[in-house]
């Protein structure tokens, strides 16, 4: 088993460039499904769920060509698709269930797996099913299998959330652009990739207006166009170097994301005593030019205390990184985890490097500590993993981290761009004692 070791403590110091959103790029390679032609997609990352997503669209039928040196994957959709994603794909990753809506609305049938992905807690399809079936649908669960038909087609109707989803908003979107009539999504998720994902299918010839805000409103049309389109930047990969040089004490110029798809990491960051400062429109590593910024860490964080919330409140994804900062601060801490409940598992993984966590319901009190202490530690999900990365990084001595792989499913090249940042990191093949072959 691979484990990734890093010998701390040390500072993060230097640049990183930033490529596209792993929570985007999944659902525009699903979203290339509604029109029949190639459509070629830019700034991707090369993180194992692309290589995933490339192999569902395989068995779907399409051709795939996905450079991941040069960010590129383009998709060949034929006029007939499959119908059907394994289980043996979708466990793997949950952004598989992003094909649904797709499917449904252009070959009015589709068999998805129920999906796997991250152990961060309860994550239902209610939302999805009672959403396609507004639009008209038949839905149904079949061994294990979440069926949707709609043999006359989808049909606009008015579709109100019960949460701000990102998934549900997203397959709703996707299946209402080519449904006959108009669809209102109210109390739509307003998240940079739901952006993303509309601004490619106003591209590829959809109607959509309303999009960024919570009320979005589609008018079918008969068929959409494949388009090139780019990926937005990661702004959850982003805000991880940016806690890294936060809670490191280091100085790191982030490159590819702009503070504007940050609003609350930087002011959380601030209130740390690190400094944020905006580096406006700068050239990237790829010739292009985007968005960055630069956070310098105080030589010892503040205690901050955060809720999660959907955006552009204080995004869920980064909790680890503020239980991380907080554990090396010098007061108490709060945070308030108001979306997924399981993602408290990484509390019992940190505590073994000396974190001094208290949880009770939602909330988790982080007492901080003058400094952490190398320790065997392992990842639960992606976010977890890259946690206690950055939280080794103020770890006295040895940090082990095993589950690279779930990492690795969100991050490009974490342990090369660390180590270009002065981590003293690399991965490992490390024997299993375990093992009885």
């Amino acid at each position: 088993m691979d484990v990734f070791r890093l010998t701390g403590p040390s500072r993060l110091l230097g640049e990183v460039d930033i490529r596209g959103a792993k929570n985007s790029v999944l659902k525009l390679m699903a979203a290339s499904l509604l029109a029949v032609g190639r459509t070629t997609i830019t700034n991707v990352p090369a993180i194992l769920d692309v290589r995933i997503m490339t192999q569902l669209l395989m068995r779907l039928g399409c051709g795939v060509d996905y450079d991941a040196d040069r960010g590129t994957v383009s998709i060949d959709v034929p006029a007939e698709v499959g119908i059907q994603a394994d289980y043996e794909l979708v466990r793997a990753m949950r952004a598989s269930i992003s094909v649904l809506g797709p499917l449904t609305a252009r070959m009015r049938s589709a068999h998805v797996a129920l999906p796997g992905g991250d152990a961060i807690g309860s994550r239902g399809l209610d939302m999805h099913q009672a959403g396609l079936e507004a639009l008209g649908a038949t839905v149904h669960l079949d061994h294990g299998y979440f069926v949707a038909e709609a043999p006359g087609g989808l049909r606009g109707t008015e579709i109100v959330l019960e949460f701000p989803s990102v998934g549900a908003t997203e397959n709703l979107v996707m299946a209402a652009t080519l449904a006959h009539g108009v669809t209102t999504i109210s109390n739509a998720a307003k998240e940079p990739e739901i952006v993303d994902i509309c601004t490619m299918l106003v591209n590829m010839g959809a109607q959509i207006s309303g999009i960024g805000t919570a009320d979005i409103t589609i008018t079918g049309v008969e068929e959409l166009r494949p388009v090139d389109h780019r990926t937005v930047g990661d702004r959850i990969v982003a805000g991880t170097y940016a806690f890294g040089a936060a809670l490191s004490g280091g100085d790191v110029r982030v490159k590819g994301v702009g503070l504007e798809l940050l609003p609350n990491i930087a002011i959380k960051l601030r209130d740390s005593g690190a400094t944020v400062d905006d580096l406006g429109e700068i050239e990237l590593g790829d010739g292009t030019r985007g968005g960055g910024f630069r956070v310098i860490g105080a030589e010892r964080p503040h205690a901050i205390r955060v809720a999660t919330m959907p955006f552009p409140g204080f995004p869920t994804d980064l909790q680890p990184f503020v239980i991380a900062l907080n554990s090396v601060s010098d007061g108490v801490g709060l945070l308030s985890e108001n979306l997924f409940e399981a993602r408290w598992r990484f509390v019992q993984e940190i505590a073994r490097l000396g974190a001094k966590v208290r949880v009770d319901g939602n909330h988790a009190l982080i007492t901080g500590s003058d400094s952490l202490s190398g320790a065997e530690v392992e990842a639960s999900d992606i976010r977890a993993g890259a946690g206690l990365v950055m939280a080794g990084l103020r770890a006295a001595g040895v940090t082990e981290v095993s589950g690279v792989d779930h990492i690795e499913r969100g991050y490009e090249n974490f342990v090369t761009n660390l180590r270009s940042l002065g981590a003293n990191i690399e991965r490992v093949e490390k024997a299993d004692i375990l093992s009885f072959e």
